[in-house]
């Protein structure tokens, strides 16, 4: 049901996008998601703190969410993650190796600190086992809205 996020899976997703993917819903383009993923990775790792923007005991019952096979609601509106946000690449392939670079460090700094955890604006402090499960939901979210799942 969800994507599997070892990198060779993810990049034979990512790698069907064009310039001209349209989205089934919202109003990114193909690129300015693909730099969104890579946002989300830098918040993973701390590159890019967030505070919590929801009440602390509200954190618990969205940390459940994570361990369901519920899918994000499409249509969504996060303030970090504006469809009118600046591309910081020249082209998709570059956004592209862009979230290479940034899941390399994912997965690097985990790997290194096994008792980390950063903390994401909705879910509070996440550990590696539940950024992963947030990026298999992630990851099946914005690969449907771009129909390359």
């Amino acid at each position: 049901m969800f994507i599997e996020t070892d990198l060779e899976s993810v990049l034979t997703h990512l790698n069907k996008l064009t310039p001209e993917t349209k989205p089934e819903w919202g109003e990114m383009s193909a690129q300015r998601m693909v730099e969104h993923l890579t946002d989300t990775l830098r918040i993973a790792t701390g590159e890019t703190p967030q505070e919590l923007l929801i009440p602390e005991e509200k954190t618990e019952r969205m940390m459940a969410f994570l361990y369901t096979d519920k899918l994000m609601a499409r249509n969504m509106e996060v303030p970090f993650a504006k469809a009118d946000t600046p591309l910081r690449n020249e082209e998709l392939e570059l956004a592209i190796d862009e979230f290479v670079e940034a899941y390399l460090e994912f997965q690097e700094l985990f790997a290194e600190n096994p008792e980390l955890k950063t903390v994401h604006a909705y879910y509070g402090p996440l550990n590696y086992e539940q950024w992963d499960l947030l990026n298999k939901k992630h990851l099946t979210h914005h690969f449907t809205q771009f129909g390359i799942l």
